[in-house]
């Protein structure tokens, strides 16, 4: 059975390679992107049945309070990128002046653009890792971020 070309674009799933983040005004390249999860607590409420129905409590479960999102960026290291962009932000931390900023996740298709996007609302640093040096390898240097942020939205485009 023949599909057209419309079909298949509606259809599949887009590849995950062709992302784009931007952190506030920057857009940075990373390699990876993981903890994209939107999640809420969940609350149990017992009632009393109200009429002479069934007997016992009526056990009810409903969303409440959405959880925090812990967001990990991780890129190779670059020498001007890395420096001006990460290290200065994640030094507002240490000088108890955090500096909160959204960070958009796009997921584009192949001609680059932005089919869904992620974002991360009043992100800021919480953990940076360097790369792990081992002087029998070649290969490049990994620098993880860690985020926490109050919610995620995701749209379309």
């Amino acid at each position: 059975m023949a599909v057209s070309a419309s079909e298949i674009k509606a259809t599949y799933p887009l590849p995950v390679y062709n992302f784009r983040v931007e952190i506030g005004p920057n857009a940075v390249a990373f390699s990876e992107v993981s903890g994209l999860s939107i999640h809420y607590e969940v609350t149990t409420f017992k009632e009393s049945p109200t009429g002479g129905g069934s007997a016992g409590p009526r056990v009810v479960h409903m969303p409440s309070q959405p959880q925090p999102v812990n967001v990990t960026l991780k890129k190779g290291v670059a020498r001007s990128a890395s420096v001006s962009a990460l290290y200065s932000w994640i030094k507002t931390v240490s000088l108890n002046q955090v500096e909160k900023k959204d960070v958009v996740i796009r997921l584009c298709d192949e001609q680059g653009k932005p089919v869904i996007s992620w974002t991360v609302i009043n992100a800021f640093p919480t953990k940076l890792d360097g790369p792990a040096f081992d002087a029998k390898s070649n290969e490049i240097a990994v620098e993880s971020l860690e985020l926490r942020a109050d919610a995620i939205t995701m749209t379309e485009g």
